[in-house]
């Protein structure tokens, strides 16, 4: 006879006692923002958290890569309610153009009606999801997410699998060509990485690889003009020119990880910082030199990760950014 295990439902709260301490970064690692991505049917990649829209913060702001467009994320651990609603309609009205997506533990019918009713009424600017999310363990195993969607734009599944093909089916050029067959490549030879978990290859000169943190990242570059490759670290929010100044102070140890030294760019005209190796190659699109070259981004990527990746969630905002956020987030789960 064969035996079963039995599903039992987890309450949230004995889990995540927070939202914004607890299930907002939960959310916001990689594996679980890609489970998250799967039951929407995209495919999203964390710009900033606590992102401030109007008089509100967001959640967690994302960017869809099927189709380059901003996805915000708003999450409520109770029963949905008409606070976290006009919140959705403020930051609709603050981005202009937005795919918003409620998470909470359960849709009120009225709630689940409004966001259909501003599908219905609402042009292509603008999507709304409402989503639960609900935890379930069998026996003593370790408790599972399952995201459920309870209200989604009339024809999403359709439109969404369009845009995809349509995105897919545009003349590229030869290089454009190139470049996504390098990156597939790429992706093909890192599936089932332990840790670098490869995005949906593009034709860009550039993809990048979560390393842990909101407004940071990994990124490996294709360099055709200048015949190189490249392996780095981008900091690109707010606060990258404190992060840096953190990373630097730590350059010797970092050196010793990587073993070399890389170019470290402060950027002083722009917001954005990058720590870059390069790597230069006679033709980067010589196929026949590729497994070489997949094998340097891949070895380079995995010493990146290994010496930024524990540093870069140990960094600290400066003392007033800090101080702000503990103040907007006290009582957040009040709202």
């Amino acid at each position: 006879m064969i035996k079963l295990g039995r599903l039992t439902k987890v309450e949230l709260r004995d889990i995540w006692k927070s939202e914004s301490q607890d299930f907002t970064p939960w959310l916001a690692q990689p594996e679980n923002i890609t489970a998250l991505a799967e039951a929407l049917s995209m495919e999203l990649e964390i710009e900033a958290r606590e992102r401030e829209v109007g008089p509100f913060r967001a959640d967690l702001l994302c960017k869809d890569l099927i189709d380059d467009s901003w996805v915000l994320i708003e999450n409520q651990l109770e029963r949905t309610d008409h606070s976290h609603l006009g919140q959705l309609l403020t930051y609709a009205a603050g981005l202009q153009t937005v795919t918003i997506v409620w998470i909470a533990s359960r849709f009120t019918e009225e709630h689940r009606a409004a966001l259909d009713w501003l599908n219905e009424i609402t042009d292509e600017r603008f999507k709304f999801f409402g989503v639960e999310v609900e935890l379930w363990r069998i026996g003593d195993s370790v408790a599972a997410p399952k995201f459920n969607i309870v209200s989604k734009p009339n024809e999403w599944t359709r439109s969404i699998t369009q845009a995809s093909r349509r995105i897919e089916s545009e003349t590229l050029t030869e290089t454009k060509k190139l470049q996504l067959d390098f990156w597939t490549a790429l992706a093909t030879s890192l599936a089932g990485h332990p840790i670098l978990r490869s995005r949906r290859p593009r034709p860009q000169h550039w993809t990048t690889y979560s390393i842990g943190r909101a407004g940071i990242h990994l990124a490996a570059i294709l360099d055709s003009q200048k015949s190189r490759l490249g392996v780095e670290l981008y900091l690109g929010d707010e606060n990258a020119k404190s992060y840096f100044n953190q990373l630097i102070l730590h350059q010797a140890e970092i050196e010793a990880v990587l073993g070399h030294k890389p170019d470290c760019r402060e950027l002083p005209t722009r917001r954005a910082c990058r720590i870059v190796t390069y790597h230069t190659v006679a033709d980067p699109f010589d196929e026949a030199t590729w497994p070489e070259l997949i094998a340097w981004i891949s070895k380079t990527l995995e010493a990146y990760h290994r010496a930024f990746h524990q540093r870069v969630l140990n960094l600290t905002m400066p003392l007033m950014v800090a101080e702000e956020a503990s103040f907007e987030g006290t009582g957040s789960d009040d709202v």
